[in-house]
């Protein structure tokens, strides 16, 4: 039984490009899950290169590197308990035609190739994957919820 977990995901640069930055952050956020970190960024050669390494040498891998270059895109840090795999069953099937209806894929793509969204398939490709768009101190792992935050105002008084 897996306990809490972190994940990487990225919205890919069709799904920046359309505006689905604020409906797929709360998806996660609405399961429960925390957004330990976020930035949007153009992918460098080194981190496409980095993060398809294991497709390398096959024939769509120079189409994977254009595609993640194509656009900026929102990575993220995502935590919580079973998050790989509660995260990859919220993105859906990789091919949108096969996703299960309201997961992200099936309701905001339409071809495998332009599927949105990106999630890490195992805990080691997660701290791989952060790794490639993120250092440590850019993880927040504290999070207060509104009373502890209107409590801590009202006492500076």
């Amino acid at each position: 039984m897996r306990a809490e977990e972190r994940t990487f995901v990225a919205i890919k640069p069709d799904g920046v490009q359309r505006g689905l930055i604020g409906d797929i952050v709360k998806r996660f956020e609405t399961k429960g899950y925390k957004v330990t970190a976020l930035k949007m960024l153009q992918v460098t050669d080194a981190q496409a290169k980095a993060h398809y390494a294991e497709h390398e040498g096959k024939p769509f891998y120079p189409r994977l590197i254009r595609y993640i270059q194509s656009g900026p895109i929102v990575a993220m840090v995502v935590e919580g308990y079973n998050a790989v795999a509660g995260v990859r069953h919220l993105m859906g099937s990789t091919d949108p035609d096969k996703a299960e209806v309201g997961t992200i894929r099936a309701d905001y793509a339409q071809v495998m190739e332009y599927n949105v969204v990106h999630g890490s398939d195992s805990v080691e490709s997660a701290e791989r994957e952060i790794a490639i768009y993120f250092n440590e101190n850019e993880i927040f792992d504290e999070r207060k919820c509104m009373s502890e935050l209107v409590t801590e105002y009202l006492d500076a008084d």
